[in-house]
Formats: C-alpha cells, sequence, structure tokens
C-alpha cells in the first residue's frame, strides 16, 4: 500500500464506520495506519439503534480521536421508526454528539418506506435547528426528495455535509446554497464517477474528504474492504483536480470539517 507520510499534516476522516463489524479484528492496526498519513480525527456516524453499542465502544477507546454522530440511516427505516427514533433523540439529549448523521433518504434498494423515510429524515432535520448540530446527510436515488424536504427546513442552523456526493454540477451547486458542503470519497477516483470533471468548478472551501469505511474504497482498491488511510488516495486526485500543493489543500479542507463539526 502506498502510504504518504507527513506528521505535520491534520486531516479529517468525516465519514468512516470503523466501529463496524469488518474492523473486529484489525481496529487498531486500521486506525494506526490512518494516523501514519496525518488523520487526526475519525468522524462516526451512526446507522441504527442497534448499532449505537459498537459506535459507543469505539468512543470509549479512542476519545481523543473519534468525533460521534448519531441518527437513524434511511435504509434502517421499517416498521419500528417510532421507537428508534426515541432512543436516537434520547442519545442527542446526552449532549455527547457532535452532529446528526447519517440520516436522509435511499431509494435504491427499496421504495417501501418513503414516506416513513421523509417523516425521519425531516424529523431529524428539526432536530438539528434545535439542537443547533451538524447533519451527515445520505442520498441514494433521492435528490429531488432531499432537496424538497431541506427547503422546507432552511434555516441558518441548518448545515452539514451531502455525504458521498455522486450529483451533477447543479445539484451541487444548490447544495452549497443551501448551507451545505460536499463529502468527496472514493467515487472521485472512478473512471465513470463524473464527478471528477466539474469538481474544480467548485469552491475548495466548500468540500471536506471522506472514505465510508468499509464502503466505497477508492481506486486502486475498488471492491476490497475500504479503510480511513485510503484517504491518501482520495487527497492525491484532489491535488490533481485543484491544482493545488498536497498541504495547502489539506490545510482548507481541516478548517472545512472544523467548521462544520466543531472541534
Amino acid at each position: 500500500m502506498s502510504i504518504f507520510v507527513n506528521k505535520n499534516t491534520m486531516i479529517v476522516d468525516t465519514h468512516t464506520h470503523i466501529f463496524v463489524s469488518e474492523f473486529d479484528t484489525d481496529r487498531e492496526a486500521v486506525i494506526q495506519r490512518a494516523k501514519n498519513i496525518g488523520i487526526e480525527k475519525f468522524v462516526l456516524p451512526n446507522i441504527d439503534v442497534g448499532s449505537i453499542p459498537a459506535l459507543k465502544q469505539c468512543i470509549n477507546d479512542y476519545p481523543d480521536d473519534m468525533l460521534a454522530l448519531m441518527g437513524l440511516h434511511p435504509t434502517s427505516v421499517k416498521e419500528d421508526y417510532p421507537e428508534q427514533l426515541t432512543i436516537i433523540k434520547q442519545e442527542l439529549d446526552s449532549g455527547n454528539y457532535y452532529g446528526i448523521g447519517e440520516i436522509g433518504i435511499d431509494l435504491y434498494w427499496d421504495k417501501t418506506y418513503l414516506k416513513q423515510q421523509q417523516e425521519v429524515f425531516q424529523t431529524q432535520l428539526q432536530w438539528a435547528k434545535k439542537l443547533k448540530l451538524p447533519v451527515s446527510i445520505h442520498i441514494r436515488d433521492a435528490f429531488d426528495e432531499v432537496f424538497e424536504i431541506i427547503e422546507q427546513e432552511k434555516s441558518p442552523d441548518l448545515l452539514g455535509v451531502f455525504h458521498c456526493f455522486t450529483g451533477t454540477l447543479e445539484q451541487a451547486v444548490r447544495a452549497i446554497d443551501l448551507n451545505f458542503y460536499l463529502g468527496i470519497g472514493g467515487v472521485v477516483t472512478f473512471k465513470n464517477g463524473k464527478i471528477d470533471r466539474f469538481l474544480n468548478q467548485i469552491p475548495l472551501h466548500q468540500i471536506v474528504v471522506e472514505t465510508d469505511a468499509p464502503w466505497l474504497a477508492p481506486v486502486p482498491y475498488r471492491g476490497k474492504r475500504n479503510e480511513p488511510a485510503y484517504i491518501n488516495q482520495i487527497i492525491e486526485k484532489l491535488t490533481k483536480i485543484y491544482q493545488m500543493k498536497r498541504d495547502e489543500l489539506e490545510c482548507i479542507l481541516y478548517h472545512n470539517s472544523s467548521d462544520i463539526f466543531a472541534f
């Protein structure tokens, strides 16, 4: 694995799930590899009530490195969503979280619970405004549906990240106009990813980097388990897109992350 090592860098993986079972056998080594390339903070979005214990354990094990988010993922929205939301809200009210996520709408896998996904998404956006917490938004085959709800809840107190952004230039501009940043991950390295064709038209101060580990590994690891250290490939791609020195680019990305998650 090609690793760029710079002890002076400060990188934030703004979306990673290293608390899930895919890392149970080597989590310590995975975190160390990430630190070796300069990753200083890991933002951990929750999935559902079932993932809360593993998330909390990871936070307890690495309290100086991990920033936890709490939310209900759209693909976890089923018949029991009211009970799940009650527990999620209790967690958020504890004041131990840096944001609300992973939330949103996903119509790729199943459209059965669209109405419930919309309700759950809007509810969590309302919580975000009340608690003044940023959100991490998951969108798959649902940009129109997501924008419709965000427009309804639009507020100076509503901000966050369009996680794993895969939309068009027009959708990117619309997201930014609504007070959101674009989360750029492994897709930017894909030949068919498309966002690399227009990303240089998006101001660098409106994006952050993420891995979504263990999913969506960048080239040349596509199809394998992703891990935070592979953010190296994403940053390298961005230096080419923006024609910037790596240290300058990393500095901007770090401050963007800090502005969102207030660490």
